[in-house]
């Protein structure tokens, strides 16, 4: 059903999403879906370039999700997360960070009987930033246009409340932007999802099952888990998924970890019945209006209409095609090096169908097929299983 498929793909936030729309296939599912947009935070951040909200695109079309992990130490209205919180994820103090730390762009065909995938961006990306702002670290595009905007809305006279909301938004809307231009894909929904949120969603369903190749321990992250497979909730999931220290490839293979943590995600929510479980479909709700904030507009009922049909097998993790990890940057430190023609051939030769990444020339046999692009990512994960990852 689509609720796999979509869980799959959409991830941390994607949970939240596919749940909620699974709820709407019965009348009192559809009581609880209204109770959980109703609390759910929305921002307008799909605009056009005079700041103008975007129509909704019309039924039977493909749909592109960029999906967030903020590495906030606030909920999703903005309220700083407990000393207790805080203490528990080590996440040191509620000083309003809005670091963008997972970043992937999730696309759902119109068409069911197609394939849906998930492409990763790493965070540590040198890439263009949108807004003028230069060549950068991905990562950094919130940040840059949210600092930039309060500093221009306190010149202004704003009050704090208005500064903060303001900037926020314009924050959202840089990263999105940044990452349209640098994929080639226009970006129709955004979801995002905060620390705690995602903590607290994986003790609503029940906890994820993941399998680890070697036995790990992190003191930055905090994570310390033997190897093999195993079921992990609340505080250590979000170890599981925030470790990059110790790692042999760094941020790629935390990069792996989250999209092998999303397949044991799906894994677990299908197979365990989650979604017909009243008392976790309540404490899912309950966790996503803390933790989660979609774009304004954002219509769930049709977005569920629209994966059904779906599996799981029909859903693939990719991560955008990198070059070298310890680029020297200017002003960044060492970043990941990224092309972005080889990035925009890739995701293209992603929608041509057969999920064979296309190079950025566009270069062809004789046939007229395009050749594929080297891509130093490892082979993509299927929503099906549960890989074992470093």
């Amino acid at each position: 059903m689509s609720t796999r498929r979509v869980l799959t793909g959409i991830g941390k936030t994607g949970l939240v999403l596919v749940s909620v729309a699974a709820l709407t296939a019965t009348a009192a599912g559809y009581l609880t879906y209204r109770q959980a947009t109703i609390g759910l935070a929305t921002d307008n951040v799909i605009t056009d370039d005079k700041g103008e909200p975007v129509l909704p695109k019309a039924p039977g079309t493909d749909t592109n999700i960029l999906l967030v992990g903020v590495d906030s130490r606030t909920d999703a209205q903005g309220r700083p997360l407990s000393r207790e919180v805080l203490d528990a994820l080590q996440a040191g103090d509620a000083n309003g960070e809005q670091n963008t730390d997972t970043m992937m762009l999730v696309h759902v065909p119109a068409d069911p009987s197609k394939k849906a995938f998930a492409v990763s961006l790493p965070r540590d990306s040198y890439v263009d930033i949108a807004g003028g702002f230069g060549k950068h670290k991905l990562n950094s595009a919130y940040a840059r246009a949210k600092v930039a905007k309060a500093k221009e809305l306190r010149g202004q006279g704003k009050d704090p409340a208005t500064v903060d909301k303001e900037s926020v938004t314009a924050g959202r809307k840089n990263l999105i932007n940044t990452i349209a231009k640098l994929t080639g894909l226009t970006v129709d929904h955004y979801a995002e999802i905060n620390l705690y949120g995602f903590s607290e969603i994986t003790k609503a369903v029940g906890g994820i099952p993941v399998c680890l190749n070697k036995p790990v321990k992190d003191d930055f992250s905090g994570a310390n888990f033997p190897a093999g497979k195993q079921t992990l909730e609340g505080v250590d999931a979000l170890k599981f998924v925030r470790q990059r220290h110790g790692l042999p490839a760094g941020d790629l293979d935390r990069v792996r970890r989250q999209q092998a943590f999303l397949a044991g995600l799906a894994h677990q929510v299908l197979s365990a019945g989650t979604l017909t479980d009243p008392g976790k479909v309540k404490d899912l709700i309950d966790a996503l209006t803390r933790s989660v904030v979609l774009d304004q507009g954002w219509d769930l009922l049709g977005f569920a209409q629209q994966v059904q049909g779906l599996s799981g097998g029909k859903i693939q993790f990719h991560t955008i095609p990198t070059l070298r990890s310890n680029l020297a940057t200017p002003g960044d430190g060492v970043a990941v090096e990224v092309d972005p023609n080889k990035v925009k051939g890739f995701v293209q030769g992603l929608l041509t169908g057969d999920g064979t990444p296309a190079n950025a020339s566009g270069a062809g046999t004789s046939a007229g097929k395009v050749r594929p692009v080297a891509n130093t990512a490892q082979q993509p994960i299927d929503a099906a299983g549960i890989p074992c990852v470093n």
